[in-house]
């Protein structure tokens, strides 16, 4: 099969689909691939180094569209990449489909076959390719809340984990998952006063028994969510439902209920966010303020430690993508129910249940799109 990886073109996003080594991997099983030119750079990976582990550089992102037969992404297409997708050719890269209307359409009319990371299962029930992501998203959240409560940032002007005589912020995190409980973890590290709220019992009992009395965990009822969110310095949002729309926690109007100065981070932004006000922002310009609360909700968090976060994901994605290159896809998805469900788009219709609520679209069964 021929496979192609074109440069990430989001703002600030530096993560390239496949590393030199994972080139490496794929070009031993006799496939080919080719890497737009300096889509490694922003990590340090020059073309020699993909020239050296088999690949082939070409100059434009419109010869990988024109010529491969996988493209392997990391980001959600953007308009003039979904634009050059085609009938027959797959696409395996984060989707994010359900708060994204216009790229739903998109890939609709391509007609392409779309495989999305984030709805890709395992045997535990989990999300092996979004796990990785979310890990460092949820490690960076208390980082990037920490800046935000920067006085000059607009924040109120506290330090996370306080001084001797002075008590540290409280960090609220909604959602006890694999973003929560990271966010949980490294907050805690830098000395906060942490909170988990969920309403599963079992994923308290968790994080309870791993953490001790370093992490508060509450069962999230509306009166408890509201009693510590609006007590709250910090609140990081951490809610998934798998290729669903988030779910909006935190209304308008409790928003002006809450500390002023205190600080937002939306790690569920790519579904759409977990707070009324959330809207995506950027890197380049990350927060905003409603109701003098700071919002950040850059869309892709983990492209601002690039390097880290393409290897993490190579790690998971680079099994997945030689089954799809080996058997092609559908007998690969046929062989693994677990890949399977990455299925979101096929010819022209949604695959994935939830996407087409979310968005009023008639799905086409996964039966009926292997057949």
């Amino acid at each position: 099969m021929l496979i192609g990886v074109p440069k990430e073109i989001k703002n600030n996003e530096y993560r390239v689909g496949l590393t030199p080594s994972s080139v490496r991997e794929i070009t031993t099983h006799g496939h080919a691939v080719k890497i737009e030119t300096m889509a490694g750079a922003g990590i340090g990976f020059s073309d020699a180094d993909y020239v050296a582990a088999g690949a082939e550089i070409v100059g434009t992102a419109a010869e990988i569209f024109a010529t491969a037969e996988m493209v392997i992404k990391v980001k959600e297409p953007q308009k003039v990449e979904y634009e050059q997708l085609r009938e027959g050719q797959l696409l395996f890269t984060y989707l994010h489909l359900a708060p994204d209307p216009e790229q739903t359409k998109g890939l609709i009319k391509s007609g392409v076959t779309a495989i999305a990371y984030e709805t890709v299962t395992d045997r535990n029930g989990g999300l092996p390719l979004l796990a990785p992501m979310s890990e460092v998203a949820g490690r960076m959240a208390p980082q990037v809340g920490a800046t935000a409560l920067q006085k000059a940032n607009g924040g109120r002007g506290m330090l996370l984990g306080g001084v001797p005589g002075v008590a540290p912020a409280k960090v609220v995190v909604i959602g006890g998952g694999v973003v929560g409980t990271n966010a949980a973890r490294i907050a805690a590290g830098m000395g906060a006063d942490v909170t988990i709220l969920d309403k599963n019992v079992k994923r308290l009992t968790y994080i309870d028994d791993v953490f001790g009395p370093r992490i508060k965990t509450q069962y999230a009822t509306i009166d408890d969510t509201e009693a510590v969110v609006f007590e709250a310095d910090m609140v990081v949002g951490a809610v998934l439902i798998p290729g669903a729309a988030a779910p909006k926690l935190i209304r308008k109007d409790q928003l002006s209920k809450m500390k002023p100065g205190s600080v937002i981070v939306d790690v569920a932004i790519d579904q759409g966010g977990c707070f009324e006000t959330s809207k995506a922002t950027t890197h380049a310009d990350p927060t905003y303020i409603v109701d003098d609360v700071v919002h950040y909700c850059v869309a892709n968090m983990p492209g601002a430690v690039a390097r880290t976060s393409t290897f993490a994901l190579n790690n998971a994605t680079l099994p997945f993508a030689l089954a799809l290159a080996n058997k092609g896809w559908k007998q690969a998805c046929t062989d693994d129910a677990h890949l399977a469900a990455g299925l979101n788009v096929h010819n022209g219709r949604i695959t994935y249940q939830a996407v087409a609520d979310a968005l009023g679209y008639d799905s086409l069964s996964l039966e009926k799109a292997l057949a």
